[in-house]
């Protein structure tokens, strides 16, 4: 699934944008100041970030240039329309800066359209031996295909995308699953015993102790 960190301190438009984006499909953590948000991108991975300029701490560009270097694509939204804040947003590396009001249709064509020109770059994945296409959600070994669940391939697709990294079971679970970890589930644990057998992990993707996994590759 798509992480999208929406990060917006009217909580309104926030949780507006999050749920227009929930009904596309797209998973969203809202954030509502910039200190709050760098913190996040320390702690997790994300697709896509909408970023105000106009907030509480860091400001939407401090932030920016903190984020540049993660090499995540962002889509300004701000309420700042004068021509030198447009050119300001993108010449710190936005990909696109769009103007509140805004009609959400137009939103969503955005978030789109950044997407599909950023995830061409790596549509295919070589992990562990593994052939990971995200655009068809295929996965081949050797040139064969391997069958998969929706919720493998997307931990599949975390792991891959998260090499060397130990990921907590609660990041995991979280992730994948969309919602709040249950403390002693054993839902993460059986999803990679089945995993590590299906793609041919059993010695990549190891247990970290009191953690979750991490994938050696």
């Amino acid at each position: 699934m798509i992480q999208i960190l929406i990060v917006e301190d009217e909580k309104a438009i926030s949780n507006l944008i999050r749920l227009s984006l929930s009904k596309e499909g797209y998973g969203c953590t809202c954030v509502y100041d910039g200190t709050a948000a760098a913190d996040l991108l320390e702690q997790n991975r994300y697709d896509l970030i909408l970023l105000d300029v106009m907030l509480p701490g860091i400001d939407g560009f401090e932030l920016m240039e903190y984020i540049r270097p993660m090499e995540i694509p962002v889509i300004f939204i701000t309420a700042k329309n004068a021509v030198a804040d447009r050119v300001k947003g993108l010449r710190a590396g936005a990909e696109d800066y769009l103007v509140k009001p805004f009609e959400i249709v137009e939103l969503l064509a955005r978030v789109d359209v950044v997407l599909r020109r950023y995830l061409k770059s790596e549509m295919v994945l070589w992990v562990g031996g593994l052939a990971i296409d995200t655009y068809a959600m295929q996965v081949k070994r050797d040139g064969r295909e391997i069958g998969l669940t929706k919720k493998e391939y997307d931990l599949l697709l975390l792991f891959a995308r998260n090499p060397r990294r130990a990921l907590y079971r609660e990041t995991i679970y979280e992730r994948v699953w969309g919602e709040e970890y249950q403390y002693g589930s054993k839902t993460v644990d059986l999803h990679v015993q089945r995993l590590r057998k299906k793609v041919g992990w059993e010695n990549l993707l190891q247990a970290v102790n009191k953690v979750g996994y991490r994938l050696e590759v």
